[in-house]
């Protein structure tokens, strides 16, 4: 047996298992996104009918489709870098030899990442309590008038992108981590001796053999964030003022909400367009860049 077909026969189960529960899904919800499968249909398939791409049009012209992206991008845009920085600084942190008690805070620090995201979400809803909450209560003995974190329209979406943020970047922290060990210590000892500052050896070491690190954290941070969904949906529902429905919400509610099944698989779509789009254009920034 040639050693390609012989790699093809050990891969076939594996293949034939994301075939399966993967590439079969996949076709099957595109082909409902250009029909109008709704509750009536599953009611009865005669109802269904073909529209082609009259549910991608219809999306494209319904405005809480755009505020959804809109408030998608702004968690993507301000909680992607958020997330990186305070999981890099960790990693820095844990990996320098002046840090004490690691295994300890590395324990910690990665303990939100396999809590359940109800549950802690529910903690964060009465810790950002107008009256009641914990961090109300601190910034009142500051002085400083309670605010309305989940129920102002301008401060909600902060306060989910800093509960994902502190939810998340432990797993981060920890790849991060690995490629920092990674570094070979005789590059900074060197660097040290031609006079090199701890900016500058970050900047010119610890940075540049982070790169191909740096670049798939970013992808799998865009990936994740870009499917926000159970943060909103425990702690706000979508408001205050429709100011926390994101596009994954928005398919939610189309879906299982309305049981316009067209039209969420539509939303899921141009959802993996967009996530597809934004990932290419890393990918060729990080080439232009020279990180592969």
């Amino acid at each position: 047996m040639k050693p390609s077909t012989a790699g093809w026969v050990f891969a076939a189960p594996a293949l034939g298992v994301i075939g399966v529960f993967f590439g079969l899904p996949v076709l099957a919800a595109l082909a409902l996104s250009l029909t109008d499968f709704d509750i009536y249909a599953l009611a009865h398939l005669e109802n269904l009918r073909f529209v082609a791409f009259d549910n991608y049009l219809n999306l494209l012209r319904n405005p809480l489709f755009w505020k959804a992206l809109g408030n998608t991008l702004y968690f993507v845009v301000v909680g992607v870098p958020l997330s990186i920085a305070v999981s890099l600084g960790a990693a820095l942190l844990l990996n320098s030899k002046l840090g004490v008690f690691k295994p300890f805070f590395r324990t910690a620090f990665f303990a939100p990442v396999v809590t359940t995201v109800v549950a802690v979400a529910v903690i964060w809803r009465y810790l950002l309590h107008t009256r009641y909450g914990l961090i109300n209560w601190g910034l009142s003995a500051l002085g400083i008038d309670p605010v309305d974190w989940l129920g102002d329209p301008h401060w909600a979406m902060p306060s989910i992108i800093l509960f994902a943020v502190w939810k998340n970047f432990g797993y981060n922290m920890i790849i991060f981590l690995a490629g920092l060990q990674a570094i070979p210590e005789d590059l900074y000892e060197a660097a040290r001796i031609d006079g090199a500052s701890a900016s500058r050896q970050f900047r010119h070491i610890t940075l540049p053999i982070l790169g191909p690190v740096l670049l798939m954290v970013s992808i799998l941070t865009l990936a994740g964030y870009f499917q926000l969904f159970a943060e909103p949906y425990v702690m706000t529902q979508g408001g205050p003022l429709q100011s926390t429905v994101s596009v994954l919400y928005l398919m939610y509610e189309e879906g299982f909400k309305w049981w316009n099944l067209g039209n969420a698989s539509a939303v899921a779509f141009l959802l993996f367009v967009l996530m597809t789009a934004t990932t290419s254009a890393l990918m060729w920034l990080a080439r232009r860049r020279g990180i592969e």
